[in-house]
This record gives structure tokens, sequence and C-alpha cells, in this order.
């Protein structure tokens, strides 16, 4: 049976954010009994409990981060079905575990290695490692920020340095192949490749908030098995997938769960009329 009660979080200081209000529109015209929860103000587990006490689903539309992952898990462990499972954040949030999850299932990755806690032995295994330039980023990130490039161990002493001394934690780093190239958003819905965008910058770093213009790109048949593949090692229901090309050949380099809806503006409506769809039928 369809869902006809569905919940959605999010965190909007106004009433409601411009995907909440064309969610709501859809919902209408499905007849559906769209609950949205707007936890931008303190609310305790009571609150939240008595929210969402006649939704089937609950879709969480609040972004990544410590916050997210807390509600999913009091969600869940309020007895609802959340898309997406707290579980999942286990491969967005770490990056060096979703790189060891697609190597151990074959999937295409840039070369990688995990750096230890001190510069000096960091340096000593990236004169090891031997690719220059370099990207450094932090195990957790988002938006690309903690990511730089480095030309010479110089340099990446001194990335490593800032990094550490920025955060309010040292968090490990990673080092990782420098592949030229545009960055390649792949979005999923279910099992659904719905859209796809060439994020390009004039600059190296063309993920995060540093794209300067999009358009589209077929999905080739081998591409489409990468795909599925990474969906079904991470479990993730409604994701974006960034990949970088090298030569002919297709490298993974990260998921995002509640990824971006407005790389073209006038596909959004489809988009979270096709979210909709999903949550509607959505059975695991």
């Amino acid at each position: 049976m369809p869902h006809k009660n569905i919940g959605i979080l999010y965190s909007e200081k106004k009433k409601m954010g411009e995907e909440e209000r064309i969610l709501s529109h859809l919902a209408k015209k499905k007849k559906i009994n769209l609950i949205t929860i707007n936890l931008s103000r303190e609310m305790d587990e009571k609150e939240i409990e008595e929210k969402i006490k006649d939704c089937e689903i609950i879709f969480n539309n609040i972004g990544e981060g410590e916050f997210g992952i807390e509600i999913a898990k009091t969600v869940e462990a309020l007895g609802k079905k959340i898309v997406e499972s707290p579980e999942t954040y286990y491969f967005i949030e770490d990056k060096w575990m979703f790189f060891l999850k697609c190597r151990e299932h074959e999937v295409p990755v840039p070369e990688t290695i995990l750096l230890p806690e001190n510069i000096p032995l960091a340096k000593s295994e990236l004169k090891k490692f031997g690719k220059w330039p370099v990207i450094l980023k932090r195990v957790h990130g988002t938006w690309g920020e903690y990511v730089d490039k480095a030309e010479n161990l110089k340099e990446a002493g001194k990335i490593i340095k800032r990094f550490w001394e920025k955060g309010d934690e040292k968090f490990p780093i990673l080092a990782q192949e420098f592949i030229h190239s545009p960055s390649y958003r792949v979005t999923v819905i279910g099992d659904k490749i719905v859209q796809t965008a060439i994020k390009e910058s004039k600059g190296w770093k063309s993920t995060g908030v540093y794209e300067q213009k999009f358009k589209k790109f077929d999905v080739d048949p081998h591409l489409e098995k990468i795909i599925k593949k990474v969906v079904k090692l991470s479990g993730i229901k409604i994701c974006g997938i960034d990949l970088l090309k090298k030569d002919d050949s297709w490298f993974v380099i990260e998921i995002n769960a509640q990824p971006g809806l407005d790389f073209f503006l006038d596909e959004r409506e489809r988009l979270l009329e096709e979210i909709l769809d999903f949550l509607r039928h959505h059975e695991n």
C-alpha cells in the first residue's frame, strides 16, 4: 500500500524552505498528507515523538552533519522508517571508510592513503606515495572544505598543519592522487538515475561550492554499472555521486545524501516529485 502520511524533517529559520513549499504543493496534488517538521527551534524527544506519530515514513532533509545524524537516530529509535537511515552516514561522513568499501567491491577510485598523525611521518609517507601534485583532504568535511592541493612536500606540510590548526579536532587526513578533470555528478533516487551534471571551474577545484557552470552528460553502460555498485554498497536511497574522469576511465570520489537539486532550477520540481513518489512507495 502506498504511504499516505509522509513526514519531512528540515531546519529553516523561515516557516518553510523552497523545497518544502514545492513538496507541499506536489503532495496536495497527489492527495498525500505531508507532515512538515521544522527543527530550527529546540525540540526534545517527546516533542519529536508527538510530531512524527502519524508518519508512515520520514524524509530527513536536514542535511549531513552531527545534528542530522542524531535526529535520524532518534527517529529510528522511536520506531519510524526514515530516509536516509543513520547507518548510511558511515559512508557519507568518513571518506576513508567509503574508499575502503569501494576498493573492496572493485569500484574504481583514485589511489589514496591515510596519513599518520605526525607531520614528519606524514611527509615520509607522501614521499613513498610519490603522486605529485597530491590532493590532501580530511576524512570529514563537506562542500569542498578541508580539501587542498600540494605541489611538493613543503606545501603538503603547511596544508596539513593548517588543517589541524583550523579545526577543533585533529582529524585524520587522506592523500589522494590528483586527477585533472571536471567533477561529474550523478543524482540517483532509489535505483533510478534522474540527473547528471558536469561541474566545471576555472581552477583545479570543481567540487563543493567552487563550480562555475553546469551542463549535462550521458551515462554510458560502464558508468551505469559503477553507479549501481556504489548505490548498493552504500545503501543510500537518495544520493549524489561525484566522479572524475581520466582518459576514458571513471573514478568515484564521494557520495552525498540529501544531494543538491539546484544544478538546473527548471528541473528541481521534477526531482522533488521523483523523491515524493519514491517515499510514497518505499518499503525497506
